[in-house]
């Protein structure tokens, strides 16, 4: 007798995950696609909700559903240290030997990723969740199911810099802009200079140092104009 779950169950199945809001499953295409991964694994659908997540839009196994995987399979695990800063254990198995694996802040920093939220918040559970993805996969990887634990595929994601989180601090202020332009004498390389400022405020003022700018010009071109015609009334 077959034990494969109907297409039609399982879209009525991932339609209720999805709508629990239980799991971390945000759409019922999601809770589909991790629920034919769990079959395909011959696992009931059902335990898609238990085992896998969806992290940056990728499936992966809970590190606790590797772990359980791999010592149901005859592997054994020796935890050697457990804390906020160092997570080590010993993994052997039957088919693939033995190792030793240790995660540490150091490390964790090292390879970019100690300053990340989860990080910051959850140091000995990430620890714990790269060692047992580290050891598992090294001696026995059939229990990863070829995926990534969900703290890791998080880790992916290159984090966003600060300089494109935080506008750069603007070189002067909109008044300061304005007392430069106030400064010059003539309208020669005026249009140039207006523009340069305007690369030094922050852009929000930018109209604000243009519609000022059009006084300062009016001003400067009619001293100008005033010169001209003095010194043409000199001339004759």
């Amino acid at each position: 007798m077959s034990n494969i779950i109907p297409f039609t169950d399982i879209e009525r199945m991932g339609l209720a995950l999805a709508k629990s809001n239980l799991f971390g499953v945000k759409t019922v295409d999601q809770a589909i696609a991790l629920m034919l991964v769990a079959q395909a694994e011959g696992l009931h659908p059902a335990m898609a909700a238990l085992e896998y997540d969806i992290i940056e839009g990728r499936p992966a196994l809970k590190s606790q559903a590797m772990l359980s995987r791999f010592l149901k399979s005859n592997g054994k695990v020796v935890w050697h240290e457990h804390t906020d800063t160092r997570v080590a254990a010993t993994f052997s198995h039957p088919q693939g030997g033995s190792i030793d694996v240790d995660w540490d802040i150091n490390r964790a920093d090292m390879a970019g990723l100690a300053g990340r939220a989860n990080w910051r918040k959850y140091p000995r559970q990430m620890l714990r969740a790269r060692v047992i993805s580290e050891g598992v996969r090294a001696v026995y990887p059939v229990a990863t199911g070829g995926l990534y634990a969900p703290e890791e595929v998080a880790d992916f994601r290159e984090p966003a810099q600060t300089s494109e989180l935080v506008e750069a601090l603007p070189e002067l202020t909109l008044e300061e802009a304005i007392q430069a332009l106030d400064g010059l004498q003539t309208t020669q390389g005026f249009k140039e200079r207006v523009q340069e400022l305007a690369r030094k405020i922050h852009r929000s003022e930018v109209e604000d140092l243009k519609t000022r700018a059009r006084d300062i010009f009016t001003q400067i071109r009619t001293v100008e104009k005033m010169a001209l015609i003095e010194g043409a009334g000199n001339g004759c």
